[in-house]
């Protein structure tokens, strides 16, 4: 084996990363980073699907709760954090796990963050108050005008996202996309992807599962107590922003679970356009054997980098 490897667990979000990672990660005798830009957060915990109690105590994990959702934490804080961790890890260990379902941060740490312009504070003060004032609508419109390509694939419900791309492209007068995948760094460990498959209606029947499965764990009551931060940029997530609407009295709560599984299926659809752009996965079938699984993965870390 190459002398350091970091074994990336990917699949659409529900189809069992977790379940498989903790199972190599037992086998290697290692560690997993976890790469769910949803799970860093304490006060987050059902709505997130963060590993159960003995799931996080059968082998050490990391980046799981260890931020507040008061703090300020992007895709480049995660970047440095991870790449200083596995280099400490590595003294220990030839193989690590990251699993995760965010590709962005799962880029960013294999390939290395895109440069952007600086944004001058007066843009992202406007912008913020344009949404406060009149919604998302128009800034979603705008997007889509200065920027089709990025519009086409971003989540243009997450208001952090638009708005992110949108200071971008009115800083530089550049369309956001436009600086996407410029940068290209070679790391120090060899990378092997592994991504887990179901046809859509599985996976579409496992996101209603666990639908199901967080509101009987108590989604409800955990959103009710976190609504008076709605704002803040972690809770502009799945899950939570449907159940702030229906205490709002906009949705009723039969209508906000059938929004979160919706949204939460659409999540999954742009899970995909991110595999897709990533043509060297190595793809193993969600219902096959751990042993078979295992198989497959260990000839694929023989091969040659």
């Amino acid at each position: 084996m190459v002398p350091k490897t970091l074994l990336v667990v990917v699949g659409p979000t529900g189809i069992g990363k977790t379940a498989l990672a903790i199972q190599l990660a037992k086998h290697f005798k290692t560690e997993i980073l976890s790469a769910d830009s949803r799970q860093f957060y304490k006060e987050m915990k059902i709505g997130t699907a963060v590993p159960n109690r003995e799931e996080l105590q059968s082998v050490p994990h990391h980046f799981i709760q260890h931020k507040s959702i008061h703090d300020t934490y992007n895709v480049g804080d995660f970047e440095r954090e991870a790449l200083a961790l596995l280099n400490e890890l590595y003294n220990h260990h030839d193989l690590m796990i990251m699993v995760g379902g965010s590709g962005m941060y799962i880029d960013a740490v294999l390939n290395g963050m895109d440069a952007f312009p600086v944004i001058p504070p007066s843009i992202r003060e406007t912008l913020n108050r344009e949404l406060k004032q009149k919604g998302l609508d128009p800034l979603q419109q705008e997007l889509m005008e200065a920027d089709p390509l990025y519009a086409r694939k971003v989540d243009l419900q997450n208001p952090q996202r638009v708005l992110r791309a949108l200071e971008v492209c009115r800083a530089s007068g550049k369309p956001y996309s436009s600086f996407l995948g410029q940068k290209k760094i070679t790391r120090p460990f060899k990378t092997v992807i592994v991504g887990i498959e179901a046809a859509r209606e599985v996976v579409y029947q496992r996101i209603n599962e666990r639908v199901d499965a967080m509101m009987a764990a108590g989604l409800l009551e955990e959103a009710t107590g976190l609504k008076e931060f709605e704002s803040l940029n972690a809770l502009q997530t799945v899950g939570y922003k449907e159940l702030f609407k229906y205490l709002d009295g906009h949705y009723t709560l039969e209508e906000a679970v059938e929004e979160i599984k919706k949204n939460t299926r659409r999540f999954a659809k742009r899970q995909g356009t991110w595999f897709r752009r990533n043509t060297f996965i190595l793809w193993v079938p969600y219902d096959l054997s751990f042993n078979l699984k295992l198989e497959q993965i260990e000839q694929e870390l023989r091969k040659q980098p």
